[in-house]
């Protein structure tokens, strides 16, 4: 074998964790995260599981006829997929109560620091959504309301 290369980088000065794929089970999500009442969200990618430095990929589950509290995610961007159910996001325009209704398949983005809440209307069907975040770890700032008084 020839030397390092673009395709066969020189690893043996380094962390093995950080140059190697980690697979992560469906039934090994970490449920040890930043919660917010009415839903739950697990871990898949993070810091914690896999060792990632800017990353954070997991999923959120909300109960039929349930809604989160109001919430954030602090300096993160998030992105949303969603995989099953039909959640809708809410948040406040600044004028009044915005609500996104959505299906399986749909993406949604919620820019840093914007107050939402998930809500999960239907009477019979959970919500699963996946959620890659900009940080590393979950960020969740909790609130009483989605906009100031």
């Amino acid at each position: 074998m020839g030397g390092p290369d673009a395709f066969h980088p020189d690893l043996s000065d380094t962390t093995p964790a950080r140059h190697r794929v980690h697979h992560v089970r469906a039934g090994d999500l970490d449920g040890g995260t930043s919660q917010t009442g009415g839903m739950q969200r697990f871990a898949a990618i993070s810091g914690g599981t896999v060792g990632s430095d800017k990353l954070w990929m997991g999923e959120t589950h909300v109960d039929p006829g349930v809604a989160s509290a109001n919430h954030h995610h602090g300096e993160s961007e998030t992105a949303i997929f969603v995989r099953s159910g039909h959640p809708e996001f809410v948040f406040h325009d600044g004028v009044e109560e915005v609500r996104i209704s959505t299906e399986p398949g749909d993406y949604i983005f919620v820019p840093p620091h914007l107050p939402h809440r998930e809500e999960n209307p239907d009477p019979a069907e959970p919500a699963v959504v996946v959620i890659a975040r900009s940080t590393q770890e979950a960020i969740v700032v909790n609130l009483d309301r989605l906009y100031p008084l």
